[in-house]
């Protein structure tokens, strides 16, 4: 294991990305944050849809990008790892070789489901808001670098926590820990200043609940959108852990 090893969860929207989170968190030799970049990314933002709570989360963040990478990237958090998720849209107009120097990860779900639980709760989404078109460019850019990075599926990872939660580990060169699969109900000092908006099923949850498929109904535009990305889907599919 690195010393002051530096990890970034970087998901799609409406993920199971602070399921995930929580798992890191019940690691011994893990600190955690949540979304460092989302104030930086609502000052920034190439669409308009509009975010709940985003008053909150400006003034509880860091608004300049740079600076929250140069802390991610030097200052002691007094636990040899960091675990960072991180929305993959959040990095518009930052510079990228900052993450050369830390381990990355991409979190991927079906389109279709992503829009179905975003559009509930944000408005004027685009696809720019889905954040795959941006991990297929993250995950191009990190291959080019020759540091290509593990992909964990959504509905994989509920289907088999255990294993997925191992082969994932062993890529990032981390002792697998079995206190990965559960953490305690309840909303968690880490969490963002945004929680109260998004976070009611995983405060209400204990661990990765089964994945159960559920009927999907889309607007035609939300549609046309799921479909535009399901070819960046399928494609970081293939390399899903």
């Amino acid at each position: 294991m690195k010393t002051h090893q530096r990890v970034n969860l970087w998901s799609s929207p409406r993920n199971i990305s602070t399921a995930l989170l929580y798992a890191f968190a019940q690691r011994g030799d893990t600190c955690v944050l949540d979304e460092p970049l989302y104030a930086h990314y609502l000052l920034h933002q190439p669409t308009t849809a509009e975010h709940p709570g985003a008053e909150e989360v400006l003034a509880s963040q860091e608004n300049d990008g740079t600076r929250v990478i140069s802390q991610l990237s030097k200052a002691d958090y007094g636990s040899p790892v960091l675990v960072c998720k991180q929305m993959t849209h959040h990095l518009v107009g930052l510079p990228r070789d900052f993450l050369a120097r830390m381990d990355n990860v991409l979190l991927i779900r079906d389109p279709r489901e992503i829009l179905a639980s975003f559009s509930k709760v944000v408005t004027g989404v685009t696809e720019l808001d889905v954040g795959l078109p941006q991990q297929a460019a993250l995950f191009d850019y990190l291959e080019q670098m020759d540091q290509p990075p593990p992909v964990v599926d959504a509905r994989r990872l509920l289907l088999a926590p255990a294993a997925t939660l191992q082969r994932l580990c062993q890529r990032l060169r981390l002792e697998y820990d079995p206190a990965m699969l559960h953490w305690p109900a309840g909303p968690k000092p880490y969490d963002g200043s945004w929680a109260p908006y998004w976070y009611a099923g995983v405060h209400a949850s204990t661990g990765f609940l089964p994945y159960r498929a559920k009927p999907i109904y889309l607007s035609p535009t939300l549609s046309d959108i799921a479909e535009r990305c399901r070819p960046v889907y399928e494609r970081l599919l293939h390399y899903a852990i």
